[in-house]
């Protein structure tokens, strides 16, 4: 309609790789494609324009028929726009401390009413403002408000955090002494307590899967976690990650997240290790079985606070697990025969 009277359409440009958009009124497509490579400086031959919104090629007859200030991407010959999807991909491709995209996130974030755009500009802030190389107190002292000054780098809290998780196992362990009646039933339970806090000693409290720094770690070299998904799941369906060493909000987030036991500790393990106990004695248990759901990845995954099932995850434990081999429960008689002629 605009072109049968000679009218110009207003649109706005741009160009595959920059964000900046310019007013460019046209009667036609031709006119378009003149005004927009001399204002873009891009070559003429083979240039076409799509819509910005799904990649559409813009012919003439579609050009009359789109509404004023219509969002266009001016493309070479050999460039392609698949949409909102392509700024979606040069953002991931943006070095994270671009100055220019954080300002501009920022800035729309000031003026921005809807609670929904405002979460995801918050969110998109967050990832670019991430620190997480920075590794000390001294370079990084935003991330430490709140930490106990003894904790001089990232790493160190982090190793103290998982630490302290799995002294809490531990200590749930040991309080269910206060549930058996029987004396010497509860003196057995109290031995395997002790050799179970003895292990989990000998391997430092298995700190090292939240310390970036080691080998037995959980995350990647920066500090990236992924949900490993709930107990029945392989992975995550949801895809949650996220990255503590990069800013003091996502360590806070970080702490909401569970080393959710499988075979479920309060409700299976420990009443499990408790009956095995009614008849035997502690050296007939296999603690190696019993450390391994306890305190370490055979039976714990870490997963977001929303993909963590509080209800009865109804897995039990391997029955042919729990007592030691006549093998070994020689062996270590043995053994303990053995101390005893070097003693004399």
């Amino acid at each position: 309609m605009f072109g049968l009277f000679g009218k110009n359409k207003p649109v706005k440009i741009r160009s595959r790789n920059e964000n900046k958009k310019y007013g460019v009124a046209a009667k036609d497509v031709k006119e378009l494609l003149k005004k927009g490579c001399t204002l873009l400086q891009l070559p003429s031959p083979g240039a076409h324009v799509c819509l910005y919104s799904d990649g559409t090629t813009v012919t003439e007859e579609f050009f009359q028929t789109l509404p004023d200030h219509t969002e266009l991407v001016l493309l070479c010959r050999d460039q392609t726009w698949s949409g909102v999807v392509c700024d979606i991909g040069q953002l991931l491709k943006t070095d994270r401390y671009a100055d220019g995209l954080i300002e501009a996130a920022k800035g729309l974030l000031s003026d921005e009413k809807s609670p929904q755009r405002r979460k995801i500009l918050t969110d998109l802030l967050l990832n670019l403002e991430d620190r997480s190389e920075l590794e000390s107190r001294e370079e990084h002292e935003e991330w430490f408000k709140g930490v106990d000054a003894r904790f001089k780098t990232k790493s160190a809290y982090m190793k103290f955090n998982c630490e302290g998780r799995m002294r809490g196992y531990m200590k749930e362990v040991h309080g269910a002494t206060k549930t058996i009646q029987k004396a010497k039933v509860r003196e057995e339970f109290l031995k395997t307590s002790k050799s179970l806090s003895e292990m989990l000693k000998t391997a430092k409290n298995n700190g090292c899967y939240f310390d970036r720094t080691e080998k037995e770690r959980l995350c990647t070299r920066e500090g990236w976690f992924t949900c490993q998904g709930s107990y029945e799941q392989k992975v995550c369906q949801s895809l949650h990650s996220i990255n503590p060493y990069g800013s003091r909000e996502s360590r806070i987030v970080f702490s909401t997240w569970n080393l959710d036991h499988r075979i479920e500790k309060k409700r299976t393990i420990i009443p499990a290790l408790l009956e095995a106990l009614q008849n035997h004695k502690s050296s007939d248990i296999n603690l190696n079985y019993f450390y391994g759901l306890l305190f370490t990845w055979e039976n714990l995954k870490l997963v977001h606070i929303v993909c963590h099932k509080k209800g009865a995850h109804n897995l039990l434990c391997d029955a042919k697990k729990i007592f030691r081999k006549a093998s070994d429960t020689n062996k270590a008689k043995q053994n303990v025969k053995g101390k005893k002629r070097r003693l004399v």
